[in-house]
């Protein structure tokens, strides 16, 4: 039997969060599962630390393209891993499907439900794979605590809920024009936290809760709100209604004091368990006793190789399981605009670009969304409270 040849892998986006999928592909390439076929950014890689060293990146000869469309006019590769920003997810994937590649997306997928349907569409069209990259999907972890809900082992579920409480600082609103907007030059960006940085925790609690496609989603209340000077969210809670009648609830923020491990928690009639996704670590406890499962992942790059050849293969994040999660995005995309929160609710630390604000006891408050599948309006968080206006006095 004959060894499959590498594929051939460009990425496209590289200066950024593309450089941690240019070290995938040379981890590929050393195991002789892939080669880096080319390499796509308006910003030349000459020049730069991709280049560099004995290892570099990119290695010597590598064509780059300033664009997709020149790239695909030349020689299309056999996978395109996008790296790009939010609204240009449809028109990149559908042209790298219709040209005949197969698709890594970097989450969240699409800037709205209808550009989610219109890929779903070309995928079925063109017969090309649409992996999106919610890495959480390729964790035999969250894969456990599926299965342990499914199994009925922590009883009746009550409460499906996921926890993140990071930090993001001015920098990270600063580094390109889509950063933090709702909306660019007319068009959807949806870069919010509850669509992006923290998008792994809302689309593992959906998945859990079992969740496979938008129709299973009925409602969404978004509650939006922002302590850093942008007009998406930052800080927001979600409680999702699923067709079955399960709720699913995010407290989600980038203000918070100090970055903490994301969770996903279910709270059952006979048990509870607690996945911290980012470590790939299941805690359980039910009648059976306590344990704590620690489990491998799979890349998403490596598994959509692997589907490649074998067509029975389902891939471990396809572009139409992530309708639950679209469905969630386009209710944040229709909600009213995110509202800023006051600043006696707010303290900000650092300086210059490493400033940061931090919403008090917000942690707390992110906990109590999911605990109680209630937004922080409904929960009264402080500064959901208007401030009063002083009575003037003669």
């Amino acid at each position: 039997m004959s060894t499959p040849r590498p594929a051939r892998v460009a990425v496209v986006g590289v200066h950024g969060h593309g450089r941690s999928h240019l070290r995938t592909v040379r981890d590929l390439a050393a195991r002789g599962r892939a080669t880096l076929a080319a390499v796509v950014d308006p910003r030349p890689v000459e020049g730069t630390d991709l280049v560099a060293g004995d290892a570099p990146l990119v290695p010597a000869g590598t064509p780059w393209y300033p664009d997709l469309a020149a790239l695909l006019a030349d020689r299309p590769p056999d996978v395109v891993v996008l790296v790009t920003p939010i609204h240009t997810h449809l028109g990149l994937a559908r042209d790298a499907m219709l040209a005949g590649c197969d698709v890594l997306l970097e989450k969240p997928t699409a800037a709205s439900l209808a550009e989610h349907d219109a890929l779903v569409a070309a995928a079925a069209a063109t017969g090309r794979r649409c992996q999106v990259g919610f890495q959480t999907f390729g964790s035999d972890a969250l894969d456990e605590l599926a299965r342990v809900v499914a199994s009925g082992e922590l009883g009746e579920v009550r409460v499906v809920g996921a926890v993140g409480t990071w930090v993001r600082t001015s920098a990270y609103y600063a580094r390109s024009r889509w950063a933090g907007r709702r909306v660019l030059d007319g068009v959807p960006v949806v870069d919010g936290v509850v669509t992006n940085p923290l998008a792994h925790a809302v689309a593992s609690a959906l998945r859990v809760a079992g969740a496979t496609r938008a129709s299973d989603v009925v409602d969404v209340e978004a509650d939006l709100w922002h302590a850093h000077p942008i007009e998406a969210d930052d800080t927001s809670s979600v409680v999702v209604t699923l067709a079955d009648g399960r709720r699913v609830a995010a407290g989600l923020t980038l203000c918070a004091p100090e970055r903490a491990a994301a969770t996903v928690v279910v709270r059952g009639s006979a048990g509870s368990a607690t996945l911290r996704y980012e470590h790939d670590e299941l805690d359980v406890a039910s009648p059976r006793g306590t344990r704590t499962v620690r489990a491998p992942r799979t890349d998403l790059l490596d598994d959509l190789l692997a589907a490649r050849l074998d067509p029975t293969r389902p891939l471990r994040c396809d572009v139409a399981a992530t309708g639950p999660f679209m469905a969630v995005l386009d209710a944040v995309r229709a909600a009213r605009d995110p509202r800023p929160i006051a600043p006696e609710h707010v303290a900000w630390q650092g300086t210059g670009p490493d400033a940061h604000p931090v919403v008090h006891d917000v942690a707390a408050w992110c906990a109590r969304v999911a605990e109680h599948c209630a937004t922080f309006t409904t929960l009264g968080a402080p500064w959901t409270h208007p401030t009063p206006t002083p009575t003037l006095r003669a």
